[in-house]
């Protein structure tokens, strides 16, 4: 008995033992199983209260396609309200990368199907690569219609390739007013980052340059977006949601489309400018510059072979020549110095100086245009047959600053303040420019090719036409106007632009008159230089010049007709109709052409007779 109470007690010692050992075994295996738990909680708290809506968009966003529809640009019309520029529907290729399983094989397919270099495709994909997957990436603008078809008949062998239908500018005229109107162009990455603010996205079309850059914000109106049901490979299961694009405002400008076609035509072939404006309101009826921008050459981006070949072109078609040409004035520059002349006190109409065919300053020879002489002449002959020494004379006793002066109340050497980028400001010296500039004090003998328009002398074409209006319209300078108002799709009127006056130029208008008729001698007298101009049932006055490229003696003696293109001689004219009550002052510029009465004047009677063919007698055999 003492023998099985002794096992008795051992066993329930052992007993005992083991349990305090389970027991902690159970409490270590409790532990586990709580934190797991706990664990396991935390995760499905984080991911689904956390993270719950970010995911949530995610899922959204794989099954969900948004797409953006692109608004049409506002039309642009001319100042009669003919629509000049509007929008026609052009096919891009686009590809998002998110619904594309094997990308290479695609963009190989792609290579072939467009008979495109494959690293042309690639670098669009590299200029991409900072926007997300899902946003589609342009890799061809308007397609033609046989690839369309192809594509459209095999795109479930494209998965993530589709054609987007956008609007894109459509040229009524052609490239009429190729200058002014610009051109539009994909976004570039600074662009993008630049106006991250307004929306745009990579592929977005921008205004690059014009009209079409300066009124983005107006004319670009405000995307549109589709909400997609796609598959995994992105193809399209239903529309869910779609809202439509708000087309942008409409720009009237302040052109003639006739008379801008016309100054086109008369341009044809040759490197110049023609400049009308309305004289009373600073209004631009014609903003001419030739040769034009080819603007299909730019719907997708320029080639860089066809922007070398503008940039060796000799006429030079990337330069606006009415606001970027700086061209010596030649003898128009003489209403300047007449002006100053007669405001000075220093020429009265009656003052007579004696042109033998020059004049001899300081063991010097500065010739007239005319050898031969004009003989004795007073300032209104002097305009109209455009004496050189009767002007040599008035501004050796002027002096180039007071010269000067009088060409800065004109508009000349500054910027007109019109609403294009680029403009030129042209060049008018005084003594203390060329101190500054050159370190050298002023000859006197400077002044006499400054008082004829040449030397350091440097003008726009637009810059000449203010100045030939403000000469006529009772001395008001205005900015010059390309806009007439800006309206919203539906044609009403959001705002219109007034006329903006600048300044008075100096001189009395006894003065300006005196100077008119000498302008109107120089069309409508016989010995006039501008005759060329003279139209049968209206009134023109106006003033030719002519600009010397060179002035090396060894090309003296050579007709101009024989000078390779380059040594020629620009030819000007600017001109103001109907003398009586001026309506328009025109300004023709063309370079190296030779003489503004042969060759500039001709083209502004061409604008003449369009402007006034309701007003034109027709003569009749009786």
């Amino acid at each position: 008995m003492p023998r099985i109470r002794r096992t008795i007690e051992k066993i329930h010692k052992i007993d005992e033992e083991e349990l305090i050992i389970l027991k902690k075994r159970v409490d270590i295996a409790t532990a586990v199983i709580i934190v797991f738990i706990a664990i396991l909680i935390a995760r499905l708290w984080f991911l689904q209260i956390k993270k719950g809506e970010e995911y949530v968009k995610l899922s959204e966003n794989n099954r969900i396609r948004i797409q953006q529809i692109q608004a049409p640009r506002g039309n642009i019309l001319d100042r009669f309200g003919r629509v000049i520029i509007t929008n026609r529907p052009y096919f891009n290729l686009v590809w998002t990368k998110e619904d594309a399983p094997n990308p290479d094989e695609v963009i190989k397919r792609l290579a072939q199907i467009l008979h495109e270099d494959i690293s042309n495709l690639l670098t669009s994909i590299r200029e991409a690569s900072g926007q997300p997957r899902y946003m589609p990436i342009l890799l061809q603008e308007d397609i033609d219609w046989q690839t369309l078809v192809y594509i459209e008949n095999h795109h479930f062998e494209l998965p993530g390739v589709r054609v987007e239908a956008v609007p894109s500018r459509d040229y009524l005229y052609g490239n009429m007013a190729s200058h002014l109107i610009g051109y539009l162009g994909q976004i570039n990455k600074e662009e993008l980052e630049n106006r991250k603010a307004n929306k745009y996205q990579g592929g977005d079309l921008i205004g690059k340059m014009g009209i079409e850059k300066l009124f983005e914000k107006e004319l670009r109106g405000e995307k549109g977006y589709r909400y997609l049901e796609v598959d995994v490979l992105g193809f399209e299961q239903q529309i869910l949601r779609h809202q439509d694009p708000l087309p942008g405002n409409d720009l009237q400008l302040t052109i003639d489309t006739d008379l801008q076609l016309t100054a086109e035509k008369a341009l044809e072939g040759v490197g110049g400018a023609v400049v009308v404006m309305d004289v009373n309101t600073g209004k631009l009826l014609t903003l001419a510059s030739s040769p034009p921008l080819q603007l299909n050459e730019f719907i997708g981006g320029i080639s860089t072979k066809v922007w070398q070949e503008h940039l060796n072109d000799p006429l030079h078609p990337l330069i606006d020549k009415t606001i970027q040409g700086q061209y010596p004035p030649g003898s128009t520059y003489k209403i300047v110095t007449a002006l100053a002349g007669l405001g000075e006190k220093i020429i009265t109409p009656q003052t007579v100086f004696y042109c033998n065919g020059g004049l001899n300053i300081y063991n010097r020879r500065y010739g007239c245009w005319k050898p031969s002489g004009h003989g004795a002449i007073s300032l209104q002959r002097a305009l109209a047959e455009s004496c050189d020494v009767y002007f040599y004379q008035v501004g050796q006793r002027l002096g180039v600053d007071k010269l000067a002066a009088y060409a800065e109340s004109l508009g000349l050497g500054q910027k007109t303040g019109i609403d294009l980028e680029n403009e030129k400001p042209g060049l008018i010296p005084t003594a203390a420019w060329k101190k500054k500039k050159k370190n050298e004090s002023w000859q006197d003998g400077e002044t006499l090719s400054i008082a004829i328009g040449q030397g350091f002398d440097l003008a726009t074409p637009l810059q000449i036409c203010r100045m030939t209006a403000a000469l006529v319209n009772g001395g008001k300078l205005y900015k010059p106007q390309i806009i007439e108002a800006i309206m919203d799709p539906e044609g009403a009127t959001i705002k219109k632009i007034q006329p903006d006056l600048l300044g008075t130029v100096y001189g009395s208008a006894q003065d300006r008159n005196l100077i008119i008729k000498g302008l109107i001698d120089a069309v409508n007298t016989k010995h006039g230089t501008a005759g060329s101009a003279k139209m049968s049932s209206i009134t023109v006055g106006g003033k030719t010049g002519t600009a010397q490229v060179v002035r090396m003696a060894k090309f003296k003696s050579i007709p101009q007709s024989l000078l390779p293109r380059q040594y020629k001689d620009h030819a000007w004219f600017t001109c103001f109709a109907p003398a009586e009550k001026p309506e328009i002052a025109i300004t023709v510029l063309v370079e190296h052409s030779g003489h503004g009465g042969s060759v500039a004047a001709p083209i502004a009677k061409q604008v003449l007779e369009e402007y006034f063919k309701d007003k034109i007698v027709v003569e009749t055999d009786q």
